[in-house]
């Protein structure tokens, strides 16, 4: 709600209005900018999904905060005598340090006494200096406090102090694993919703991969742009190499989620399909789908059409709850249950084929209603990107 373009009073948009604006970006603003990260956000795309992880779970959140502040008492106290820093900005530097936390390979946790964790320190303090700058509460660019500011940076550097018996890092780093976790998935339907909705996608530099960048500068630092073509110039041979049968590269990319190729095959394959469908995505029709079953509120689905080109677009919301907490990914019946998704006649055909998976899923009947259910869409990979085959 606080990032750049957002009213704070606007708490959250329904599925319903999701799909009701963009069937009126695409009668009115069909080529519009479509971005989740650039230049001037005060926090990349993926620090922003994890982010929205909390809302999921309030509890866990509202104790680990408490926790905190009390293990990291007492404050300075500057010369106005307002503890620094107050209670608001230490609580945006407690969700700040969830969403940017660098990711980690489960394999290989990243050491607090590394060059990467330091850099990182750094960048909070930076992030926090910018932040009740600009706040204008204690301080400003205009009439900077220098107490204040050199409080928050003295209070930024202890809590992240690598040496000594520091249990808040502990305790920090387990519960942020838990958000990042369930962040991932929030950042891949976020990215396939910008690639095929009505309006043209962005992609701001860097966030081919998992980006966790804050506000300038900080989202302007030099972007390795080697690791991504070796990551792309791999992901081009696995798709050649796995022909139709994508299933094992799928799989192998939900085990190693973590660095990021999962996000950069997704990219690369929707690009792609939207360059050889090009009016489909420029002109297509927006058809809203509504799924059916216990767990239909956590699904967000549309079809796209144009002549007699189809696809179906589906992604996962709400994970926490989809996967009762459970970190797993939101894969098959276990999850899923009797959901499944109805399409409407006119557009619905016989057959889709998985732009992700390679698999071909047939149109089931159920009643008067023909559909598929979410348990074999989201059967080995949990975005869905479906053409009709007829």
């Amino acid at each position: 709600m606080n990032e750049v373009g957002g009213n704070p009073e606007k708490f959250g948009v329904s599925p319903e209005e999701f799909h009701l604006q963009n069937i009126e970006r695409l009668e009115k603003w069909p080529h519009s900018l479509l971005a989740t990260s650039t230049h001037d956000t005060k926090r990349s795309e993926d620090v922003r999904a994890r982010i929205d992880v909390l809302s999921e779970i309030p509890g866990e959140w509202r104790a680990s905060v408490n926790r905190w502040s009390r293990r990291n008492a007492p404050k300075k106290t500057p010369a106005d005598g307002q503890p620094a820093p107050d209670r608001n900005d230490e609580y945006l530097l407690y969700q700040t340090l969830v969403g940017a936390w660098p990711m980690e390979d489960p394999d290989h946790p990243l050491s607090l006494r590394s060059e990467e964790f330091l850099q990182f320190r750094e960048r909070m303090a930076a992030y926090m200096r910018k932040a009740t700058l600009e706040a204008k509460v204690h301080t400003s660019w205009v009439n900077p406090n220098e107490g204040y500011d050199g409080a928050v940076k003295d209070f930024v550097l202890k809590i992240l102090e690598p040496r000594g018996k520091n249990r808040f890092l502990g305790d920090l780093q387990a519960f942020q694993r838990r958000v990042a976790y369930f962040g991932r998935w929030n950042s891949l339907s976020q990215v396939l919703l910008k690639l095929t909705c009505p309006g043209v996608p962005d992609i701001y530099q860097g966030t081919e991969l998992w980006d966790l960048s804050l506000v300038d500068p900080d989202n302007r630092r030099p972007v390795d742009f080697r690791k991504r073509r070796a990551f792309l110039e791999e992901v081009r041979e696995r798709v050649e190499q796995s022909g139709d049968d994508r299933v094992p590269l799928a799989r192998q990319l939900l085990e190693t989620a973590w660095d990021g190729r999962i996000k950069l095959y997704l990219i690369y394959q929707t690009l792609n399909f939207r360059r050889q469908h090009r009016e489909l995505f420029l002109k297509g029709r927006y058809i809203p789908l509504e799924g059916e079953g216990e767990k239909k509120n956590h699904l967000c689905a549309f079809l796209r059409a144009w002549g007699d080109e189809v696809i179906l677009v589906g992604v996962p919301r709400l994970v926490v709850g989809l996967t009762e907490g459970m970190e797993k990914p939101p894969l098959g019946e276990n999850v899923w249950k009797d959901t499944r998704l109805p399409l409407p006649a006119e557009e619905r055909g016989e057959k889709y084929r998985s732009l992700f998976t390679g698999e071909t899923l047939a149109v089931e009947k159920r009643g008067d209603k023909r559909g598929l259910p979410l348990a074999k869409i989201f059967n080995h990979f949990p975005m869905a990107f479906l053409e009709r085959m007829g």
